[in-house]
């Protein structure tokens, strides 16, 4: 059985934020970078709620653990302009 993919927008409507793509877009460029010693989960700006899920996913290696290091590696890059 193939791991499903997940898109962004799945995981941002997950974590109870908009999820049109302006809306991610704006989203990543208000908090990145985030600094290299700062977990994805512990960014001050996530919920417990939020922060819990996205540990959870990414400790279980479930299907959405992809979309979130896509997440963790987009809020760890500094943005273009």
């Amino acid at each position: 059985m193939e791991p499903t993919v997940h898109p962004f927008s799945d995981l941002f409507a997950q974590l109870g934020l908009p999820n049109d793509n302006a809306s991610i877009q704006q989203f990543i460029a208000t908090h990145s970078p985030l600094p290299d010693d700062v977990r994805l989960e512990e960014a001050p700006f996530w919920s417990p709620a939020q922060a819990q899920l996205l540990r959870e996913e990414r400790l279980d290696d479930a299907d959405w653990a992809m979309v979130v290091d896509r997440l963790n590696v987009a809020l760890h890059d500094t943005p273009t302009a």
